[in-house]
Formats: structure tokens, sequence, C-alpha cells
């Protein structure tokens, strides 16, 4: 990204529109401003450039609040040479946007036609030909009735459309607007609040500071962002409080919604997108949003935003309306021009009218009859040419790249700057190197893990009470031959057991997914970054859970190899660990349900155990079933721990007598047994006494078919197929995390 502004090509701007048609409301006057008034709200960047590193940390915090700021703090901004603060202002145009989708059309039966389930494709039209304009410094609302595309046109705007089923243009400033200069520049507000319930305010906030604002801006300055944001927001009270979520109390809805502001706008971003930023919020608590959104536009932005049904005095705060119907626009403009424009369609709003319940009244009862809205329509187009017409155009003859650069050297949108000077003339894509993300990915999981101690604590508890009932179950097993099948089956539940406790990994990232989503669509971080900090966050845990598993089992259940046995034992137990930890989480970034992800781990795992060579040996399976047999997660751990315990040569587990012992011959005497031992060697040729060893460890591992691969080399294949996993979960968020509609 850095130095792609300089390729952008030099073309001018040619804005249509009076700049003193529409007004601009400060706080709650509803007195008219024209547009070329300065204005006198400082953009964060500008206040913090007040802050300083060296002292005076209280005196700093005060000075960078845009509620308590001096004058004298913006006048010693506007003082700087005219060469930094020269600037112009953004408009965001697109023209003739066009959406549609295919979807199934069921044809209903006809006498005689047997296929009444046939189906065909047919076309939806969701936004056609839309067109229009957003500015610095104001608030666009995009209205209609459900069904209406609002939704459609915020997520066309925002990029989150695919290029090549969107048709139109988007620029600004009149420059087409590339795809990842606009990541950089703007931020997207979801209409569901993505929040880690157990992050307070001021923590959720800072994190967002830790990933939007650069390295090169110091701990003490991103703090003093973090609390100009939580005042801008009007979220000084509830700064200390846990978000909280069903079952943990914590803010209200509508202070929920200014932190999911307040997360996206942490680096000024130039423009702003919202879907529905009111929705179930009451009355005041919407107005406060809607307020907030005003101070964001009047510091330098472009707020566009979908809104179902605004009140009185949020349209009084609303700048540029869009009206939609249908995927059609019915009215576009400052929201004076309603009573003019629905006087000359023939339908004059009454004088005490609300003006947007009655345009929203009037567009529903027309969608409802006949013709529809098709005459609106088409009223619109001629009302529109003829305000375009009557328009005053103006050159700036600035490019787009001498904008953003004047932008930022007010300090607005700091994540982009290469550098913290005052002239900085390059972005990056990201705001800071991989190493500084995973370190905070990883320092916001560990917290909210802390704080959600009896997740932790099932888990250790679902581990340590299978380990007790099998140390119980298989307390100190003999060397006979049912103590080697004993010894079979303990290897078999215990290799199995570790990968069917990683399941609880599938809600973890299901419960991020969206979150994750929404941070990397406008690269707060890289997805590369996620991937390696899960990782390596999730392994002192495993460690942990390893450690008492092999623990409570190895010496009471009485396993050969002594020291070195018990650290191979609980390597392979970390390694299964691992390989099932990671195997859980790739598949929980392919399902999106838990309930679907949990009934998929559980099956592909049984699958996993009966292929791993326990129920039927390697020499036994089908060779149409083999490769399943080597893909089989439980093979390798299950192959390692069995050479484990069985490598010894000089250890003896079927001796003479005992080979009658799984036969119904071991229901006899022992004088017959020796009997019958006399008659075979004198057959054989051997001398077969009672206490000859006829089964070693070495047999017993040729009986089960593991001959192919050393003990070792089973742990580093276990382990293997942990990173493996790792690698395709990360090429699932890359291809299916691209959030976009197609």
């Amino acid at each position: 990204m850095s130095g792609f502004l300089g390729k952008l090509s030099p073309t001018k701007r040619v804005v249509a529109g009076n700049n003193n048609d529409l007004p601009l409301f400060y706080s709650n006057s509803m007195e008219r401003c024209p547009r070329d008034t300065p204005r006198v709200t400082a953009t964060l960047g500008e206040l913090l450039m007040n802050v300083d590193d060296a002292s005076n940390d209280h005196r700093s915090l005060e000075m960078a609040s845009p509620l308590t700021s001096s004058a004298s703090s913006f006048n010693s901004w506007t003082s700087a040479p005219a060469s930094s603060i020269t600037s112009s202002p953004f408009v965001l145009s697109f023209t003739d946007l066009t959406y549609s989708v295919k979807i199934k059309k069921k044809f209903p039966p006809f006498c005689g036609n047997s296929s009444s389930n046939d189906s065909a494709l047919n076309t939806k039209i969701l936004l056609n030909s839309i067109s229009g304009e957003a500015h610095e410094g104001e608030m666009m609302a995009v209205l209609g009735a459900s069904g209406s595309g609002k939704s459609t046109l915020i997520d066309a705007l925002a990029n989150r459309i695919a290029k090549d089923s969107l048709r139109g243009s988007i620029t600004l400033n009149g420059e087409v607007l590339e795809s990842s200069l606009q990541k950089v520049i703007s931020a997207y507000v979801m209409q569901d609040d993505l929040l880690f319930p157990m992050l307070t305010v001021e923590e959720t906030l800072m994190f967002s500071a830790e990933f939007r604002l650069p390295r090169s801006l110091s701990k003490k300055k991103k703090k003093a962002r973090v609390q100009s944001l939580i005042d801008q927001l009007g979220l000084r009270s509830a700064a200390r409080t846990m978000i909280g979520d069903e079952g943990h109390r914590g803010i209200s809805g509508g202070e929920r919604r200014r932190v999911s502001i307040g997360i996206d706008i942490i680096h000024d971003p130039i423009i702003l997108f919202l879907d529905e930023p009111t929705s179930g919020l009451d009355s005041t608590s919407a107005y406060m949003v809607i307020k907030v959104l005003q101070r964001i536009a009047q510091s330098g932005s472009i707020v566009i935003m979908s809104i179902h049904q605004p009140s009185y005095r949020i349209m009084g705060l609303l700048d540029r309306l869009i009206f939609l119907s249908r995927g059609n626009t019915v009215f576009s403009g400052s929201p004076t021009y309603l009573p003019q424009f629905f006087s000359e369609f023939d339908h004059p709003i009454p004088e005490n009218e609300n003006k947007t319940e009655f345009a929203l009244d009037l567009i529903r009862e027309l969608e409802n009859s006949p013709e529809g809205t098709k005459k609106l329509v088409e009223y619109h187009k001629e009302w529109r040419a003829k305000q375009q017409a009557a328009a005053r155009y103006y050159n700036n003859g600035i490019t787009l790249k001498e904008a953003i650069t004047a932008s930022i050297s007010k300090g607005k949108l700091v994540s982009g700057a290469t550098t913290t000077t005052n002239s900085p003339s390059s972005f990056q894509t990201y705001a800071n190197p991989f190493w500084i993300e995973m370190i905070v990915i990883g320092k916001r999981s560990i917290l909210n893990s802390m704080r959600q101690p009896e997740l932790i604590g099932m888990r250790i508890g679902a581990v340590m009470v299978t380990g007790i009932i099998l140390a119980t179950m298989f307390t100190k097993l003999d060397n006979s031959p049912k103590g080697v099948q004993e010894r079979l089956g303990f290897f078999a539940f215990a290799m199995s057991t570790t990968f069917y406790t990683c399941a609880e990994a599938i809600p973890v990232f299901l419960q991020e997914r969206y979150i994750f989503m929404r941070e990397t669509a406008y690269n707060a971080y890289r997805r590369s970054s996620y991937v390696l900090s899960q990782s390596i966050i999730s392994i002192p845990s495993l460690i942990f859970l390893a450690a008492c598993f092999a623990a409570t089992t190895f010496f009471a259940v009485g396993l050969a190899g002594g020291a070195s046995g018990f650290l191979f034992f609980f390597l392979t137990i970390l390694a299964s660990f691992w390989a099932g930890s990671s195997f859980v989480t790739f598949l929980s970034g392919v399902v999106s349900n838990v309930m679907l992800g949990f009934t998929v781990v559980v099956a592909i795992l049984a699958y996993f155990l009966l292929f791993s060579g326990f129920f039927i040996s390697r020499d036994r399976i089908p060779l149409y079933w083999i490769w399943f047999h080597y893909l089989s997660l439980v093979k390798y751990p299950y192959e390692g721990v069995l050479q484990n315990e069985f490598e010894d040569t000089t250890k003896c587990f079927v001796r003479g007598i005992q080979i009658f012992d799984n036969s119904p011959l071991g229901q006899f005497p022992n004088a017959v047994k020796l009997s019958l031992l006399k008659s075979m060697s004198g057959v054989l040729g051997i001398n077969v006494t009672a206490e000859t060893c006829v089964t070693t460890g070495i047999d017993i591992l040729k009986q089960q078919g593991v001959t192919e691969i050393s003990k070792w080399n089973c742990l580093w294949i276990t382990v293997a197929w942990g990173f493996f996993f790792r690698v395709l979960f990360y090429f699932t968020l890359l291809i299916g995390s691209k959030n976009k509609r197609r």
C-alpha cells in the first residue's frame, strides 16, 4: 500500500451542488449555517497534537477531549503553515449502481404436468440505477421499508459486494475508489453489536486503538485518543463497565451501539458506513447515537447510514436523504426539499405531519397499488435532472492524493500514515507489523478467557475426570494375555479421548467469527496474525492438560518405560491435544453452526478411531479403505504409545501355560495344560514349559500391524498434522471471510 497514492491519476473533480443549499446543524440548534462556514469541531488527530509524550498525563487527557478542548487548541492548529492545512472537501459520488441476484422460482403444478417440482432461475433486482453523492461534514441517510434495498446500497458503497456483481461507478473526489484504498480510509459498522462480552468499554476501545493506530504513536497518545473518544461517544460513566451478554450484566443497548461505532472510528476514517445504527434502540438512545455521528461528520468525515424510520429530532440532524422503494430511488436530496418535492408530485405534506412518516407511508401505499411506485420513480428522475441543471459547478483543482494528504496533515486517518509528521505522503495496508498484531490479539484473548474461568475449569475437569476413571478402571495391569488386551483398550480410549475433549474449541471461534470478519474486513490486522496468535496462546493450556492426564494415568495403570517412557507418553498426549485442537479449529472455520460443528467433529473422530488399527489391524483393512487408515489422526499417537509400551524385547507377555487363557482350554486344570504342553513339545521338537516365553512385546506389535513407523516418527507426524490443519484454517479464513455478497 506504501506509495499507492502516488500512482493515482491526477483527475480533477467537478462537483455538482450549491454549497448553501443544505443546512448544517450544530448541537441542539436548528439554525442553518452556510456550508462555507468554518467548522469548530477538530479531528481527534488535531486534538492529540496537544498531547506531550514526556509528562502531564492528566492535562493531556483533558486537552484530548473534543468536548472540553478550548478554542485556543484549535486555533493553534489553524495557525500552521498554509501548505500543511490546505484541504478540499471530500465528495463520495455513486452513479447508476445496479445489483441483481439469481433466485430459484418454483412453478406451480399444471393439470397433466407431473413435473411440479421443476424450478428455474429468476433475476431479482435489488438496486436499480441508484445515483447520488455524500459530502464531507454531512450525514446521508438511506430510508425505506424492509426489503427496499437500504442495507444493499450501504454494502455496495462499502465495497461489500463483489465487483463482478455490481454495475456502476463509485468515486471519491472524481477518482475511482480502489478497494485497497477504501479499506484504509473507511470503516463499516454492522447492524449487530459484535463485541467481546467480558471486556470493559475502555478495554474494548483500547484494543481497537492498539490494532488501528500505528506503533509509532506512543502509548500515552493512544490512551489519550481512547479517552477523548469515550467523551465524544458519551460513555464516560460506563467506561469501566463490562460489555456483558445474556449471562452477564453489562452496558445498555444504546451504549453498546456507541461502543460498536467507537471501535471503527478510533482511527478517524474519512468515510463511515453504518447499517441501521438505531435499530432496536429507544428514541432517546437512537437520538444520542445520531448525535454522536453528527459530531463525527463535523470533524471532517462522510457519514452514510441506513435507517428504518427516524424520529422528528433525528431528521433535524440529517443533511441528505435517499428514499428507496424496491431497489429504486424515489427521492434524494436535502430534508428541506421533501415538502416541495411531494407538493409538486400532487401529494402535499400536511402542515403538522411528520415529513418522513408521511413520505414512507405514501411510498408503502403506492407499492401496494397496481402501478406501484413507477410514476414516483419517473418523477424523481425529472425532478433530480432539474436540480442538477440549476446547480452551480466548481473545480477545486485538488487531486484525491492531495486531499487525503492534507487530511492526514491535520491528524486524521492516523492508522494510514507511515509517519506521524505533518506531511505524510503514503499509506500502509496495516497499521502495525504482524508481531505487534499477534501480541495484541493474544493479550485480548487471554484477558477474555481469564474472565471466564468456568470454561477453563470445565475443560480441565473433563480431562481430569476421564483420567481418574481410566486410572481406576485399568489399575496396575499385569503382563498376561488379558493385560495385553486391556492395555490395547486403554491406549485406544485414551488417545481418542484427547481428541474428543478438543471439541470445546468449536464455539470459541464461532463466537468470534463475526468479530474477526468485521475487524479483518478493514485491515485491523492480518489473518495470519490471528492464526499464529491463537495457535501460540493455546499451547500453555495444552501442556497443562497433557501433564494432568499423563500424570493421572501413567503410573496408576502401570505403564512401562520409567521416566523416559513417561516423557514420551506425555509428549504423545500433548501432540494429540495439539492435532485435535488444530483439527477442530479448522472445522470451526468451515461450519457456521455450533450444533452442526459438534455433529461433524464427533462423526469424523469416530471414523478416525475405527480406522486407527485398534478394532481391526492394518493388515486386515480392505484395500479400498486403507487410505482412511493413513488419514486417521488417532492412528499415529496410538501406534506411538503401543511401541513405547511394547518395545522392550526382554519383556514377556505370554508364557507357556498362558497360551490357553484366551481359549476354552483355559478352564481346564493346570495339570491338563502341562500335559498338553508336553505333547506339543514332542510334536514341535521344542521344549515348551510353563515358564517358556511365547510372546514378547515385539510379537504383539507385529500382531497389531505396528511395524512401519517408529514411535518418534509417529510423534512428529501427529505434530505435523496439527500444523497442517492450522494452515488449512488460515486458508478457510482467507477464502471464507471475504464478507462480500456475490
